[in-house]
């Protein structure tokens, strides 16, 4: 990131400068409030199918064709998620370890990568050995709860209170799958209060107002949770299912972007320079979906708002840390391409913002790639909580504390898809992908962050090629991802790690460019009715 555009996000979040005695300073203050050092709050909030370009701290970093791929005027205020940052830290290289939903969540509640959890692929039950940072906590005396999606419980779909807690002993209001829009409490429990005439559940959202749409329930659920357990050490997971699709939300949300021209990201258009099929114009999106896109992530801003009002209220804001990230992104028509499942940025890569009060100096901006298995090992190192020794995911609070990074860490980061059948390794400037379709990709994230141009051919990029490879090679060994059971990618691979020569690429098949990602549930995306449509255009 160029030390301009950091300069100009360290004025704008108008902080106190990083001191030496900022740790001190965290016990002396929790000392003083009779609360040791290892018993802060921890509170998640996890969105889903989130492109990071729609919060304003992110946009702060990127590039101007970068932070506006929808246009000059599509843009998205978020003053409360973006608060999380000026108060803390900010990674710009946190990638879901698959960027699909089951593989992400597991990876990230237990440390693991996605093929070592049973939870490889959308609606594959994780498996019951799996230990969650929530059950670290909870043996250690905390109180611990979820709301929200999970889907990490089979095919249960909507799947209330699973049998299996994971850690997470006040479950009632965790449902395993779907993306319902209205909720309301029963004397049964929790339900979908949207049914069809048959009384199944449907994502239907008329009549869904500020205390039955489903942000909005989730966030009082939240909040309940929060007043509840103010008195005691408490660890709780908001998972938010949007704004994932389909792209429908409440009033006065729906409209509240209406009007922005948005328009199809330059990448749709362009084809690049000897981009693989994965990366190629999937066809010329259609934008009408974006205002209800943005209409959802206000809606999230605005009860992220509500509940770090909540905290501070309850006299719990210096003793709880707050982490704000999704399970993977939605490239929202960039390369043409919707949803995710996908090497590209917006898919795999996702917002991941931390406050942990004393701990992580304010607007602290980490650029080393991490990944959805280095968040357990991470969290518990913050909280001075004892690890778990089958964690494979790297400890990096070192890095969030200091901003710098350890002596023998190695900056590269590693992703996949199981049923797309890629591989990837990424550091804070290359990204290096091989897949079973196409001929490997290299792309260098800072000169050219919209992804549209593979310099893995370039001589001058061997070495990086090289480095990167060989660290993709031990990750995939060591952890068994069976990506490198297939034999073109496995040769692509040992010969970036160990070739000489010039790249001779091995027979493979080919995949259409214009084909989606398999293995991905997608929901449906909600199209602006026709008539609505032509009003519109003409009162344009």
């Amino acid at each position: 990131m160029p030390n301009m555009q950091r300069r100009d996000f360290l004025a704008a979040s108008a902080v106190l400068p990083w001191t030496a005695g900022f740790e001190a300073q965290l016990t002396l203050r929790l000392a003083a409030a009779g609360v040791p050092a290892h018993k802060l709050n921890l509170l998640v909030i996890h969105t889903d199918e989130h492109n990071f370009r729609t919060l304003g701290c992110y946009r702060a970093l990127l590039p101007p064709e970068a932070a506006r791929v929808w246009g000059k005027e599509a843009v998205l205020e978020t003053p409360h998620i973006d608060s999380l940052a000026k108060d803390g830290a900010l990674c710009t290289r946190f990638y879901a370890a698959s960027p699909v939903c089951t593989p992400s969540r597991a990876s990230f509640v237990t440390g693991r990568y996605p093929q070592n959890t049973g939870a490889v692929v959308n609606d594959r039950p994780m498996l019951d050995d799996m230990v969650t940072f929530a059950e670290v906590l909870r043996r250690q005396g905390y109180a611990t709860g979820y709301a929200g999606k999970w889907h990490l419980d089979g095919e249960a779909k909507p799947g209330w209170s699973p049998r299996r807690k994971f850690g997470f002993d006040d479950n009632r209001y965790m449902f395993n799958r779907g993306h319902w829009k209205m909720l309301e409490d029963t004397p049964e429990g929790p339900r979908v209060k949207a049914v069809d005439k048959q009384g199944q559940p449907t994502y239907a959202v008329e009549g869904a107002d500020a205390q039955s749409f489903t942000t909005d329930f989730l966030a009082d659920k939240t909040i309940e949770f929060i007043r509840a357990h103010r008195n005691e050490p408490f660890c709780f997971m908001l998972s938010i299912p949007d704004p994932h699709g389909p792209n429908t939300v409440r009033p006065p949300y729906d409209t509240m972007f209406a009007d922005i021209p948005f328009q199809q990201p330059a990448s749709a258009a362009e084809k690049g320079h000897d981009l693989p099929s994965w990366a190629l114009p999937a066809g010329q999106p259609q934008m009408e979906n974006m205002p209800r896109y943005f209409g959802m992530v206000k809606c999230i801003d605005d009860n992220v708002g509500k509940i770090l009002a909540a905290l501070r209220e309850a006299g719990l804001w210096e003793r709880t840390i707050v982490v704000f990230t999704s399970d993977h992104g939605d490239l929202c028509g960039e390369h043409g391409r919707i949803n995710k499942g996908n090497p590209l940025q917006t898919s795999a890569c996702v917002p991941f913002l931390i406050r942990c009060p004393g701990l992580i100096a304010p607007a602290t901006v980490v650029h080393e790639a991490l990944t959805t298995a280095d968040f357990k090992p991470t969290i518990l190192g913050l909280m001075g909580a004892a690890g778990d020794a089958a964690d494979e995911g790297r400890d990096a609070s070192c890095l969030l504390r200091t901003g710098k990074a350890p002596s023998d860490w190695q900056d590269a980061a590693f992703s996949y898809q199981a049923a797309g059948l890629w591989l990837m390794a990424v550091s804070r400037r290359w990204k290096l992908v091989f897949s079973v379709a196409d001929d490997p990709c290299l792309f260098d994230l800072d000169n050219d962050p919209l992804e549209m141009t593979n310099c893995f051919r370039d001589p001058q990029h061997r070495e990086e090629v090289r480095r990167l490879a060989v660290q993709l090679l031990d990750y995939a060994r060591r952890f068994n991802n069976p990506a490198i059971a297939n034999a073109s990618l496995h040769a692509d691979l040992v010969w970036a790690a160990e070739g000489a020569g010039p790249y001779v690429a091995p027979k493979r098949p080919r995949a259409s460019s214009a084909e989606p990602e398999s293995g991905v549930e997608v929901e449906p995306k909600t199209k602006v009715p026709a008539k609505r449509a032509a009003r519109k255009r003409k009162a344009k």
